[in-house]
């Protein structure tokens, strides 16, 4: 299975409702990367994607976005296909 990237921090829902959704479809590992204790993390996650909020979700090389991306994607057929890639 590909490498999933994930960054989060230590209280957020999204992050453990994105964490839980990629584990239900066979993820086992993700890398997590907490910009909340790590404040150059932060500033490289948001300099990557544009955003300030996370989860901010790789899958490989591909971004996904946050939580409400990850979902849409598997709403439209397409997250499979990225986890077996």
């Amino acid at each position: 299975m590909v490498r999933i990237t994930m960054y989060s921090s230590g209280s957020c829902p999204y992050c453990i409702m994105a964490e839980r959704f990629l584990h239900s479809k066979g993820v086992r590992e993700i890398e997590k990367i907490r910009i909340d204790s790590d404040p150059i993390r932060r500033i490289e996650m948001m300099k990557k994607t544009g955003r300030r909020t996370v989860p901010q979700i790789y899958i490989g090389e591909v971004y996904v976005g946050g939580y409400d991306d990850l979902v849409k994607l598997d709403s439209d057929k397409k997250l499979t296909k990225l986890l077996i890639d």
